[in-house]
């Protein structure tokens, strides 16, 4: 029987999404929180900021899911090679066309909430630590960490985002990873290496 802390956690996650996004839904500006984390920031090289943004860019992303899913092929995981394909994918068109329009929370003349960068590099990091054991596990925990307050800072200093955002991003990308984790039936050749 596989645990239900997964579904606990993706529970919780979409949850927190859900009112994280009421409670800034519409045009209302950026939160004391968002302005704190904008002065913070306030400064930086703009050059370094762009840098920090980069793991959230396509050309970068999109190489890291295709090796994930080679892998998975390779190691006879054909079930974890389609979640790996296809969970980034599902929760970056979920957030664009379903949640950015439904909390319709604007900066300047974008939809902001939540991040689609942070969506899309989240998404690619649950992925990885659901199908990771061990080492790899922990090693992607921490640098996947470190990527996030990188790309929150770069996010936050181009003025992409606001942090509320990058943080309903995180949140909702790991709740639609480990739903559709969850909800993929599994037989015992999918076990994981």
């Amino acid at each position: 029987m596989r645990s239900r802390q997964p579904t606990i956690l993706a529970v919780t996650c979409a949850l927190l999404t859900v009112a994280l996004g009421l409670a800034f839904a519409g045009d209302r500006g950026p939160s004391d929180i968002d302005e704190t984390a904008d002065s913070a920031i306030t400064g930086w090289p703009p050059g370094l900021l762009r840098a920090l943004v980069l793991p959230t860019e396509p050309y970068v992303l999109l190489p890291v899911l295709a090796l994930l899913v080679a892998w998975c092929l390779h190691t006879s995981r054909p079930r974890d090679a389609l979640f790996a394909a296809l969970a980034p994918a599902i929760a970056v068109a979920a957030n664009t066309w379903l949640l950015k329009p439904l909390f319709d929370r604007w900066k300047d003349d974008t939809l902001v909430y939540p991040s689609g960068h942070t969506v899309s590099m989240v998404a690619t990091l649950v992925v990885m630590l659901v199908l990771f054991n061990g080492t790899a596990r922990t090693v992607t925990a921490v640098a996947g960490a470190a990527l996030l307050a990188g790309v929150t800072i770069g996010m936050i200093g181009l003025g992409y985002h606001y942090l509320t955002d990058v943080i309903g991003g995180t949140l909702f990308a790991a709740a639609t990873v480990l739903t559709i984790h969850s909800a993929t039936p599994r037989t015992p050749s999918d076990a994981r290496t």
